[in-house]
């Protein structure tokens, strides 16, 4: 008989039941943090991308790059309030500043190959974390901006419930063997098609738009979503590790539930706010 342990890790390499409870778990935060006012979901992304940005420094050091934390954590929560609360030009505006913090208290520390280093890495994370997840909570400041998170949160758990069901049932053919072995060409298709069937969805529902452009959204997350993945992977892959860290139960880390959410966000919303 297989150990315990053994039958309740999926094919793809999941402790399944805890993968459905802590998802099922995140949503319910997800909701209750959107279901009076905006702010509790501001919070909540800069909680988030703060716990995202203390793994990633971690997994950094592994390959003795240093990132400065502080900075980045102080100018994390200084892009999520001033997307939500001033617009693009504001998020822009703090990533500046950001950096420039970063760069400055690095150099603080001490000057030379490895300061330089050190700074690239910073800014890398600045961009990667707490920039691409403010254009979260630019959607947030749409009309119905609580409505259309709720749409690209679902396009997202679409993409990887899709791919992860084709993966296992279907996935034959590897779709970056050296990056990622268990992605299929298989598993990209069922992310395609569950979230296009959530966008037209949406967009026919919350939107109140035609269903091309839910097809438009559906494709746009899968490919984003999974070019994200991807993007993790290979970092994973270059600092030898698993995951990002152990904080979710059946998912890993929290960059590691991140990751296709931050790179969709700026496609999301440039589609939804040029069209809609």
């Amino acid at each position: 008989m297989a150990p315990v342990d053994a039958q309740r890790t999926s094919r793809a390499g999941r402790n399944l039941p805890a993968a459905i409870a802590v998802g099922v778990g995140l949503l319910a935060l997800l909701a209750a943090s959107l279901w009076f006012r905006p702010e509790p979901f501001v919070a909540l992304v800069v909680v988030a991308q703060s716990a995202a940005l203390w793994e990633l420094r971690a997994a950094f050091a592994r390959r003795e790059i240093h990132v400065p934390l502080t900075p980045l954590l102080v100018g994390g929560a200084g892009m999520a309030v001033s997307a939500y609360a001033a617009g693009p030009e504001a998020l822009l505006v703090a990533f500046v500043l950001t950096v420039a913090g970063v760069v400055v208290w690095r150099v603080l520390d001490g000057s030379g190959p490895r300061a330089l280093r050190d700074a690239a890495a910073a800014v890398f994370a600045a961009t990667y974390l707490p920039f691409l997840a403010g254009f979260v909570l630019l959607i947030l400041d749409q009309p119905r901006g609580e409505l259309r998170v709720v749409l690209f949160v679902l396009l997202a758990v679409a993409n990887d419930v899709g791919g992860y069901v084709a993966g296992v049932m279907f996935g034959r053919h590897p779709l970056a063997r050296s990056i990622s072995p268990k992605k299929s060409w298989e598993g990209l298709a069922g992310s395609i098609v569950l979230a296009v069937v959530v966008g037209v969805g949406g967009s026919l529902w919350v939107l109140d738009s035609s269903w091309l452009l839910g097809v438009a959204l559906g494709v746009l997350t899968a490919v984003t979503a999974t070019a994200g993945d991807l993007a993790e992977s290979l970092i994973k892959r270059d600092l030898d590790l698993k995951d990002m860290g152990s904080l979710l139960p059946g998912h890993g880390g929290v960059l590691d539930r991140l990751d296709s959410l931050v790179v969709t966000a700026p496609f999301v919303y440039l589609v939804l706010a040029t069209t809609v």
